[in-house]
């Protein structure tokens, strides 16, 4: 893998990009269960599990991508 700072800095703002992404994902999934009656537990619970799964395909993804280049 090239390591020069101009790939390491992509590869910084990547993973914040995918972090507020996958943070904006579970704060809806937790907004949307609330709305539908769940209980704030609840609704915590599908906003994390949310998180983890979005957060998980978006690392894949990005896997992918630095590989590739």
């Amino acid at each position: 893998m090239n390591t020069s700072p101009s790939h390491l800095m992509l590869l910084v703002l990547s993973l914040a990009v995918v972090a507020l992404f996958c943070t904006l994902v579970g704060a809806a999934a937790g907004f949307l269960a609330r709305l539908d009656g769940a209980t704030y537990a609840t609704a915590m619970l599908r906003g994390a599990v949310a998180f983890g799964a979005s957060g998980t395909l978006s690392l894949a993804l990005l896997t992918f991508v630095i590989t590739a280049l």
